[in-house]
């Protein structure tokens, strides 16, 4: 029989070998091991400009064609031209908002931004792209109801312009726990009742991962129920915004798995900060764990 310190041993053995196992392929992507050439294609990659924004556009497009990914999220005009020139696609328009602040539910931004959205909803179509990102503004004491009605009759003036050109609107959804206090579009039942009272299919929700982590939680279920309503993910590790890997409490397989099995056919783009010094490893890393 074995004894109580052979035992104790023989679970550490177990234990240590299994975690080993668990995680020796992310620590060794993490040390930079290049991303398969062949992605699997079940799910169509990007990432945020603004991540590596110590970057040029022009290094950030030649490491995107590197990895596999389709194009970039959240960049406007200006460097359009030169993400065609790497046979790459602006994978969310921005440049038409005012700010993250001042958005759909206060009216008194609406002739503004009616203005900034015909423009670049015709420049976004022109540029052969396709989704733009809108936000909600915060509450500043107006409750729910308000803003919903506010952002629903506002964002009409513009959604026939949208379905002409072919141009999807999306509001992101961002936690107004930590990052963006007071925020109004922070769950994912509002920017639903939103898409509702649109009722386009050219008005979708960004769904972003850390955020709705932080404000709601339980992620896959939300995914799986609100999924008609969303054209767009982005990711991040909890807490912190930082690397997807397994320093931090989200489990990404699961998650993509779960969006894949509701037919998303639009982009996950990376939006985390790295915190390790190899960035582009980071980057790598978190396209090989999204890509189930």
């Amino acid at each position: 029989m074995a004894t109580r310190h052979s035992r104790r041993q023989i679970l550490r053995n177990l234990f240590t070998g299994s975690a080993a196992i668990a995680v020796a392929p992310l620590r060794s992507f993490a040390a930079g091991v290049p991303v398969e050439s062949a992605l699997k294609g079940n799910v169509r990659h990007s990432v945020c400009r603004w991540c590596f924004n110590d970057l040029p556009i022009d290094q950030l497009c030649k490491t995107a064609n590197e990895i596999g990914l389709a194009g970039i999220d959240l960049v406007g005009p200006k460097d359009w031209p030169v993400l065609k020139q790497h046979n790459l696609i602006s994978t969310m328009c921005n440049g038409a908002e005012i700010s993250l602040v001042k958005g759909w539910n206060d009216p008194q931004y609406h002739s503004t931004l009616i203005r900034n959205y015909t423009e670049h909803i015709n420049l976004v179509a022109d540029a052969g792209f396709t989704n733009l990102i809108c936000f909600s503004g915060n509450r500043n004491g107006m409750d729910d109801e308000t803003g919903l009605k506010n952002c629903a009759e506002g964002l009409k003036q513009v959604i026939g312009l949208a379905e002409k050109r072919g141009v999807v609107l999306h509001m992101e959804l961002l936690n107004s726990k930590i990052n963006h206090k007071d925020y109004m579009c922070d769950r994912t039942p509002w920017g639903a009742a939103l898409c509702e009272k649109i009722g386009s299919p050219n008005f979708k929700l960004l769904y972003d991962i850390y955020h709705m982590q932080i404000d709601e939680g339980d992620v896959i279920n939300t995914i799986r129920a609100y999924s008609k309503y969303i054209g767009h993910y982005h990711t991040a590790g909890v807490p912190g915004r930082h690397e997807i890997d397994d320093t931090q409490e989200l489990y990404y397989p699961a998650i993509m798995r779960a969006i894949v099995a509701t037919g998303h056919k639009g982009f996950v783009a990376q939006e985390f900060m790295p915190a390790a010094a190899d960035k582009i490893g980071s980057l790598k890393n978190a396209v090989r764990i999204c890509d189930v």
